[in-house]
């Protein structure tokens, strides 16, 4: 596997120092995150062309050929494996550390990574990284590479840490997703939740269904600067992933210790699938890929069997692609009035004594999370999948009724948005919970509506859940919906210096978090995203 961050010489600080190895002061030591415990001790450990490096199972060869090649790139040295026990660099199985967790520690003779799992050593190596400074002697010119003498054990605060990339409003391409990835490992999150399907495009090929991409992938034109601007940018737009590069990321991804979460947006936000395919829809009307971003009219109509099978051949095919137990079904912001205009759909509901259109969609969304289910998988979505109505501020939904029936207990509720109390309530009902308040996470929002102090404070367990349920709140998500970032400069503007908050937020104990020492430490991550042609937003306090 390639250096996964081969510019992180951008992190190294240069100074004068004696021949002597330094002795380091805890202000010259920032991690990002934050990790959980750390003692610094006096001197230094030098890194040396030739030394030895020890890993003797498979868990931790990826992680050591990592660091092996890290060292390389950024000092020319060689590391060599070895099956002696007393080398310079020894990965050790540690039993008893959880999942991800990894402790390190580092003396003037030797590095020790200690980890139980592939995820924990390579944690460490990434911590390992943003340790190693360069030192250089005024006296004799020569160079040197240390990491203080330190102990620090870690493990993160929430299993489920995550950034959403919107590719269905804009395609973005492999090469910066790859590059996502790339800053998602080093900041240690484990979840990249790719927003693919949506009215404005259809972004990932279906061989049993080849207009998705012919079609649906492609829209003429696109609305600019913003909601009903009246503005358009007079450029065609689309593109696709085929099969084959989905199998590369997901691959690259797990390189990373990166989980792929896949949304397939239904039954609302379907209108790219419906421009392909007229019969998925309710309306029965032909229609081309939107222009205009929004709540648009259709459905998919789901009271037809050869949509529900649709759908369940589209969610095969996904299947074989992504190796993830989740996937991500949306159910957000969908418009009953279809629905309520249509003598089938209605027919149907009263056929099968379902009371409104929530109660329609918690019914669909319980089958596809049977369907799921029955193929090893778990479904997850929006809250509005709890039948709940939390847009009484849209015009169109002000009056719909809320579902009698109950959601399936194994779904995952994605929060976004609502009274807080849904969150809880949920929470206590033991439904699996990723919050992710849009008015803390979403980072389309500008950097007034969401100050970097204000995405840092963010806390996914809300004030007054009790002990008890707070294991039933899995972490974070940060979410970068792309309607008006066209460009990936424009996305890594709005995602970048605001995903390092997000992910102190899912690592770093609550009691250890400070955002002042945060702050030092991103200025370390800064250059190192200065070295990349990163177009992180700068003006932040």
């Amino acid at each position: 596997m390639k250096p996964l961050v081969f510019a992180l010489i951008g992190l190294i600080t240069l100074t004068n120092c004696t021949e002597k190895n330094k002795s380091f002061s805890q202000s010259e030591i920032a991690i990002l995150p934050k990790p959980a415990s750390m003692d610094l001790s006096e001197a230094s450990f030098a890194l040396k062309d030739g030394q030895q490096i020890f890993a003797n199972n498979k868990a931790q060869h990826p992680a050591a050929k990592n660091l092996q090649d890290f060292v390389d790139e950024t000092t020319g040295f060689k590391l060599k494996t070895s099956s002696d026990k007393n080398a310079s660099i020894i990965f050790q199985q540690k039993e008893g550390l959880d999942k991800e967790a990894y402790k390190l520690v580092v003396t003037p003779k030797n590095i020790t990574v200690y980890a139980n799992d592939a995820s924990g050593y390579f944690y460490a190596v990434q911590t390992l990284k943003q340790l190693l400074s360069k030192e250089v002697s005024e006296d004799t010119k020569t160079t040197k590479y240390l990491m203080p003498s330190v102990t620090i054990k870690d493990q993160p605060r929430f299993k489920w840490r995550a950034y959403m990339l919107d590719e269905s409003r804009y395609f973005h391409g492999e090469a910066f997703v790859k590059q996502m990835l790339d800053q998602m490992a080093l900041l240690k999150m484990n979840t990249f939740h790719w927003h693919l399907i949506d009215d404005a495009g259809w972004r990932i090929e279906i061989k049993k269904y080849p207009l998705l991409t012919k079609v649906g992938a492609f829209r003429k034109d696109s609305e600019i600067e913003t909601w009903n601007s009246g503005k358009t940018s007079g450029k065609p737009h689309g593109g696709f992933y085929t099969q084959e590069q989905i199998k590369n990321i997901v691959a690259y991804a797990a390189e990373r210790h990166i989980n792929i979460v896949p949304e397939f947006e239904m039954p609302g936000h379907s209108s790219a699938a419906i421009a392909a395919y007229t019969w998925l829809g309710t309306a029965g009307v032909d229609i081309d890929v939107p222009v205009k971003f929004g709540r648009l009219y259709d459905n998919y109509d789901v009271t037809k069997p050869e949509v529900i099978t649709f759908i369940k051949d589209v969610l095969t095919e996904m299947f074989e692609l992504f190796p993830s137990e989740v996937i991500h079904i949306g159910g957000d912001e969908v418009g009953y009035e279809v629905w309520e205009k249509s003598k089938s759909v209605q027919k149907y509901m009263k056929a099968n004594n379902i009371k409104t259109p929530a109660d329609l969609q918690v019914n669909f969304t319980n089958s596809i999370s049977k369907f799921m289910e029955q193929n090893g998988r778990r479904m997850m979505g929006w809250n509005e999948i709890l039948g709940k109505n939390i847009h009484k501020d849209f015009g169109e939904k002000k009056n719909d009724k809320e579902a009698e029936t109950e959601l399936a207990k194994n779904a995952i509720v994605h929060f976004w948005k609502g009274d807080l109390k849904l969150l809880t309530d949920a929470a206590k009902k033991g439904y699996g919970i990723v919050n992710s308040l849009h008015s803390s996470t979403y980072l389309d929002y500008n950097y007034k509506s969401i100050p970097l102090e204000k995405a840092y404070n963010f806390n996914p367990i809300p004030d007054g859940l009790e002990a008890q349920y707070h294991k039933n709140i899995y972490g974070l998500g940060c979410q970068m919906w792309s309607e008006w970032t066209p460009t990936n400069p424009d996305v890594e503007r709005q995602t970048f210096p605001r995903i390092a908050a997000n992910a102190e937020v899912g690592w770093t104990p609550l009691e250890n978090k400070d955002y002042d020492s945060f702050k030092v430490a991103l200025k370390k991550m800064q250059t190192h995203w200065d070295a990349l042609g990163i177009n992180y937003y700068k003006d932040y306090k």
